[in-house]
């Protein structure tokens, strides 16, 4: 329930960011609008996903046979 709060809370408050940004923008440095997702920084948490970098037995020389 928190973080729904949190992220709706987000949303209303980059929502504004947006329009504040859109009103000082210079059209002729930035043609595209911002949006409310470029202020939004749990915007992408769910868009990212999980990769493993490293393989299993690069952590079992580091955490098991470790001496």
């Amino acid at each position: 329930m928190a973080d729904a709060r949190r992220r709706d809370a987000w949303q209303h408050t980059s929502a504004l960011l947006a329009m504040l940004a859109n009103i000082h923008r210079n059209p002729k440095k930035k043609p595209q609008p911002f949006t409310p997702a470029d202020f939004n920084p749990l915007a992408d948490e769910r868009k990212k996903p999980v990769t493993a970098k490293t393989g299993v037995r690069t952590l079992k020389t580091l955490f098991v046979d470790r001496r």
